[in-house]
């Protein structure tokens, strides 16, 4: 079934990729942008205009989309960003649930990030104020909890895939090791395509595991 899809940071790291292949796979797609940036969005994506930490700016241009997407995050993020993790990610995180659910969305999607973690908490914690705002937003919801996407311009992280290997093997820090592990940005277009073709009825949470296998849960 094709799908109507409205996307927020489509000229992203994760946006244009997931654009370009949810339109091989012959979907409609449009896109915010800022004004001057629609040429930084794939060839056949729609652009709209509006500021994505303004739910007004854009909502009554979201239908007749049937799925949100929701990409807009701090680039780069560190424990120093705290401040901008609210002041970005909450903020456009809210913004894109309130149009969504006033647009009539049935299924919206969200890259999270995996938790729990021993660090970046400030950056958990505001995506987990976005999880708990879709769950009352009553709409039926894909959450992705990626923890480092590795990619062009994001590949330092190979380097510690020794450590990882080491941890997967040790039972205290086995299942930390597969919460917290690494996935590829070919492994994410994959599930979040995935996600929009197959939208969930209620709350659908994919960790790290469920990222990488590339299959969704069965609902029942």
């Amino acid at each position: 079934m094709k799908r109507h899809v409205f996307i927020t940071g489509g000229t992203g790291y994760m946006g244009r990729s997931l654009i370009v292949e949810l339109l091989k796979r012959g979907h409609q797609v449009r896109a915010l942008v800022r004004s001057g940036s629609e040429k930084k969005l794939p060839s056949g994506c729609a652009a709209v205009t509006g500021d994505a930490l303004k739910a007004e700016s854009y909502a009554a241009q979201v239908p007749p989309a049937d799925t949100f997407v929701q990409l807009v995050g701090t680039p780069s993020p560190n424990p120093r960003k705290a401040q901008l993790f609210r002041e970005v990610d909450l903020a456009s995180g809210l913004a894109g649930i309130a149009a969504a659910k006033q647009a009539g969305v049935e299924h919206f999607v969200y890259v999270s990030v995996a938790h729990p973690a021993p660090i970046m908490q400030d950056y958990i914690q505001v995506r987990a104020e976005c999880e708990e705002a879709l769950r009352q937003s009553g709409m039926g919801a894909t959450i992705l909890r990626p923890w480092y996407v590795l990619g062009p311009g994001h590949q330092w992280p190979y380097l510690l895939l020794p450590m990882y290997a080491v941890a997967s093997l040790l039972p205290g820090s086995r299942e930390t090791a597969r919460r917290l592990g690494l996935v590829t940005l070919r492994q994410m277009i994959t599930a979040l395509a995935g996600a929009v073709e197959n939208p969930a009825r209620d709350v659908r949470v994919l960790e790290v595991p469920a990222i990488r296998d590339g299959r969704l849960p069965i609902e029942d």
